[in-house]
C-alpha cells in the first residue's frame, strides 16, 4: 500500500519526536537491529492479501509461544558478537594444544579475555536460537516463520556449534577447546553468524509486533474481496491516546464520503487520524485498535492534514493547500482504491474564498466512487448545498458549554455542527482579559 512522506508524517507513523509516533508505540524490540527491521517493515505496508495473511499468521503463532522468547539474547549479546569479528586481535592458535593455549593466554592476555568473553555470548545466542526453534517450529508453524526458524536450525546443526549448546558453563571449558571454538567462530562460522543475526533481527521485529498486539489488546482485521473500497469497524480508537473514545465507522460505495464538522478540540483530527492509522496497520498484517474491523485492500492512503507554508520558496499556506489538493486529485484519479483524509480544508484564505473552494473540491471528489474520503471543516454553511448527493455522510462532534467551561463528549454523531467556540476558548484562557489590560 502506498503512502507518501507527507501521509506518514500526517498520521504520525514516524515523527521527529519519536515518542509521539506509532513506530515508537509498537516498538517492543530487544535489539537495535530488530528495531531497524521493524522500521523497515513499517515503511512497506502490503497490497497483497497473501503477505498480509502470512504476517498475521506469524504474529498469531508468536503470540501462542511468546513466553518462550529467549531472555539470554540481549542487545549486548549481538553487539559483542559483531564486535568480535571487527576487533583486531592476534592470531588464535588452531587446534586445542594445552601448551599453545596456555602461551596465548599468558602472552596475549587481553585478546584471550576478548575471545573468552565473546565465546560466552555466542553460546548464549546459540542457546537462545535453539530455544526459539524448539518452542516455535511446530507442525502448525506458519510458512514465513517456519522458513526463518528452519534456516536458523540448519546453521546451528554444525558439530562444533553443538558444543556451545551442550556446554553448561563456558567458564569450565578448558582453554584449549575455548580457543579452538573462538578460532572456528571467527573464521569458519563468520558468514553463518551474520546470517543468524539477521534472522534474529527479523524475528525480533515480528516479536515486537506480537508483543504490541498483546500489550494493547489489538484485534486482527478481516479483509474482504469487494470491487469497491469498504471499511466497517466497531469501537475503533486512536492507538496513540492513553484514554481514547471509540467510534463505529462504516464507509462503502453508497456512502464513501464523510463530511465532518465540530468545534476546535472536539475530536475531528483525532478521528481522521484514527481511521488512517487503523487502515495502515491492517495493511502491515498487524492487529488494529478496534473491537473488530472488516475492510478491503487499499492501494494507498493520501492525506492533507499538516500543510505548511514555505518561506524559502515563497509559497504561502494557501498555495501549498491548493497544490496538495491538486496532487490528491491527480493521484487518486486512476481507478485504484484510495483512502483520502483531509483535515480543515482551505484554512489559508478568507471565509468566502474557503467556502467556494471547498464546495468545488468536495463536489469534484464526490464523483470518484472508487475511493473513500473523510473531510473535516469549520465551514458548516456549505453542508446544505451538498445534501442532494446520496453518497455523502454528515457527521459531527458535539460540544456543550457551562459558563465558560467547554465539555467535549468526543462522540461521533449524525448531522452538521454549527458550533463556533473560538472566542469562548480565547476568553477561557484569559487572553481577552490580558488584551483588555494593555
Amino acid at each position: 500500500m502506498e503512502l507518501d512522506k507527507t501521509s506518514y508524517y500526517d498520521l504520525s507513523i514516524f515523527n521527529p519526536e519519536e515518542e509521539y509516533s506509532v513506530f515508537h508505540k509498537l516498538n517492543f524490540t530487544t535489539t537495535f537491529g530488530g528495531r531497524d527491521q521493524l522500521k523497515q517493515l513499517m515503511q512497506q505496508p502490503y497490497h497483497d492479501i497473501k503477505r498480509i495473511t502470512a504476517t498475521q499468521d506469524t504474529i498469531k503463532h508468536l503470540l501462542k509461544h511468546i513466553e518462550h522468547w529467549p531472555s539470554v539474547i540481549t542487545n549486548g549479546t549481538l553487539m559483542v558478537m559483531e564486535k568480535f569479528f571487527e576487533s583486531m586481535i592476534d592470531t588464535i592458535p588452531q587446534g586445542h594444544s594445552p601448551i599453545n593455549a596456555t602461551f596465548y593466554k599468558w602472552f596475549h592476555g587481553p585478546d584471550y579475555s576478548l575471545v573468552k568473553y565473546s565465546v560466552k555470548h555466542f553460546a548464549d545466542f546459540i542457546k537462545g536460537i535453539n530455544q526459539l526453534a524448539i518452542a516455535m517450529d511446530t507442525d502448525d508453524c506458519p510458512p514465513l516463520l517456519k522458513n526463518m526458524l528452519g534456516r536458523a536450525r540448519h546453521s546451528i546443526q554444525r558439530e562444533r556449534i553443538q558444543l556451545l549448546l551442550t556446554a553448561n558453563d563456558i567458564e569450565k571449558v578448558d582453554i584449549g577447546h575455548l580457543l579452538e571454538l573462538g578460532n572456528y567462530l571467527r573464521h569458519d562460522f563468520k558468514n553463518a553468524s551474520f546470517q543468524l543475526i539477521d534472522i534474529y533481527y527479523q524475528l525480533d521485529a515480528y516479536y515486537s509486533m506480537a508483543k504490541a498486539v498483546q500489550h494493547y489488546n489489538l484485534s486482527f482485521p478481516v479483509f474482504e474481496d469487494y470491487p469497491h473500497p469498504n471499511i466497517n469497524a466497531k469501537k475503533l480508537y486512536h492507538i496513540l491516546l492513553p484514554t481514547a473514545v471509540a467510534y463505529d465507522v462504516e464507509m462503502n460505495k453508497e456512502a464513501n464520503f464523510v463530511f465532518l464538522t465540530g468545534a476546535n478540540m472536539a475530536g475531528k483530527s483525532t478521528f481522521i487520524k484514527a481511521v488512517g492509522v487503523a487502515v495502515y496497520l491492517a495493511h502491515l498484517g498487524m492487529g488494529v485498535p478496534a473491537q473488530e474491523m472488516h475492510l478491503t485492500l487499499f492501494d494507498g492512503i493520501f492525506s492533507n492534514i499538516n500543510v505548511v507554508d514555505n518561506i524559502i520558496k515563497g509559497e504561502s499556506y494557501f498555495y501549498n493547500e491548493v497544490q496538495r489538493i491538486k496532487n490528491t486529485v491527480i493521484k487518486i484519479n486512476d481507478g485504484r482504491k484510495w483512502l483520502v483524509l483531509i483535515d480543515e480544508i482551505f484554512k489559508g484564505t478568507n471565509i468566502q474564498d474557503a467556502m467556494n473552494c471547498s464546495t468545488a473540491v468536495i463536489k469534484g471528489l464526490l464523483k470518484i466512487s472508487n475511493s473513500l474520503f473523510i473531510l473535516s471543516t469549520h465551514l458548516y454553511e456549505i453542508g446544505d448545498a451538498l445534501k442532494t448527493y446520496p453518497n455523502i455522510q454528515f457527521k459531527y462532534f458535539e460540544t456543550s458549554t457551562e459558563g465558560e467551561q467547554l465539555k467535549f463528549s468526543y462522540q461521533l454523531k449524525d448531522g452538521i455542527s454549527n458550533d463556533r467556540l473560538g472566542y469562548l476558548i480565547l476568553k477561557r484562557e484569559k487572553v481577552v482579559e490580558l488584551l483588555e489590560k494593555l
